[in-house]
């Protein structure tokens, strides 16, 4: 038996499911504790259910997720919104620092996956599968190189190459949270910037008239225009030969949107509280929908390698956090959240990224050096890393 949920269904759901993850990450202290963003509980929930009914009486639930891709639109448009020169500039070396760290992680994550690989006696571009291109690179990526490692002769590449992603989304959003409040409880790390530190970066933090109809929707439509912009300038990438990810132009024009409106003189007002909670919302529907539509059977099938990668590449992106990132970073609070965020970065993908740094600001403080630098080195520098690095091993090997 299938059912099959619409967009509107998929909504309500992921709404639902969210709503059941913030109560038992409420009532449960471990979850709260560790900052485990309330999407991954409900959504691990959910689709832990949907694998037992498949299992057991052959029921099978599938989703319209067109609805997902949008809301990843509108939460960059929100991150974009929220950046400003000065901030960026503010941010520059430590964005600089990040991106020369994350190409080495990356090529630790990849020698893990090819060294596990050849221990196995299996193709060594099977551990390429269980390295940065799923792990770092997430679905997208895998898919990409699974047809051309499958085109070459390596079968299965790209079902094991899926199996990996799922398992790092899953992973990146358990880690990161534990990570970061193990590293601001050690460190007696203060909880973030003050309300004037804020102002100092272009933050100008004022939560009179965030939630006013004519606010929500200056906000809403500005988020609008970026989006179409961004898919405008798409479409006449792709006709010269130029393909970008959708959110990558959004939060683009986003960004040049932000700072024309700081102008001197500019009519315009953005809040930043209300884009703040827009992308908050967006965010946490998104990450809900992925989760809640995972296919856990898909793990399950391949268990054992998969257990043995996926734990490997745990235990290096927490050894690489703790003493690699956190240290780059300065050992503050920013560089805490910024950990937590490359957690899920190097182990799911951006939005987890955003989760988790999402969850530990609600708890402990803002950090807007970290909300800006994450999604730069996910969205720009990331996938250039990554490809050039596996070209790397495939010459070596």
């Amino acid at each position: 038996m299938q059912i099959d949920l619409d967009i509107i269904e998929v909504l309500v759901m992921s709404i639902f499911v969210l709503y059941v993850g913030f109560r038992i990450t409420s009532a449960v202290r471990f979850l709260a504790k560790n900052n485990i963003p309330p999407a991954v509980t409900g959504g691990l929930l959910f689709s832990l259910l949907l694998a037992l009914a498949n299992e057991f009486f052959g029921l099978k639930v599938t989703f319209d997720l067109n609805l997902r891709d949008e809301l990843l639109l509108v939460f960059f448009s929100t991150v974009g919104l929220s950046s400003k020169v000065r901030t960026l500039i503010a941010g520059g070396k430590a964005l600089i620092i990040l991106i020369v760290v994350t190409g080495i992680f990356l090529i630790l994550q990849s020698g893990t996956g090819v060294l596990i690989a050849l221990s196995d006696g299996l193709d060594p571009r099977l551990g390429l599968m269980g390295g940065s291109l799923s792990f770092a690179g997430g679905h997208g990526t895998v898919i990409a190189w699974g047809k051309v490692f499958e085109g070459n002769g390596v079968e299965g590449a790209g079902s094991l190459g899926i199996v990996f992603a799922t398992a790092g989304l899953v992973a990146g959003g358990l880690v990161g949270g534990p990570v970061a409040r193990w590293l601001i409880v050690r460190h007696k790390l203060q909880s973030g910037p003050s309300v004037e530190q804020l102002n100092a970066l272009g933050y100008d933090v004022d939560t009179q008239g965030a939630g006013h109809l004519n606010t929500i929707l200056t906000v809403i439509f500005v988020i609008g225009i970026c989006i179409l912009l961004g898919d405008i300038l798409n479409d006449i990438l792709t006709a010269i030969g130029v393909t970008l990810p959708g959110f990558l132009t959004a939060m683009a024009f986003a960004i040049i949107i932000a700072n024309l409106v700081d102008l001197p003189g500019f009519k315009v007002t953005l809040n930043p509280v209300t884009i703040e909670r827009i992308g908050e919302v967006s965010l946490n529907i998104f990450l809900s929908m992925s989760l809640m539509s995972l296919d856990l059977l898909v793990l399950a099938k391949a268990a054992g390698f998969v257990l043995l990668v996926l734990a490997a590449q745990v235990l290096l992106m927490i050894i690489v956090a703790v003493f690699v990132i956190f240290r780059a970073m300065g050992r503050d609070f920013d560089a805490a959240v910024i950990t937590a965020g490359f957690c899920g970065l190097g182990l799911g993908a951006t939005p987890v990224a955003m989760a988790n740094m999402d969850s530990v600001t609600r708890s402990f403080g803002p950090s807007p050096k970290a909300f800006l630098v994450v999604p730069l080195v996910g969205a720009f520098f990331l996938d250039i890393l990554n490809n050039l690095g596996v070209q790397l091993f495939l010459m070596i090997t």
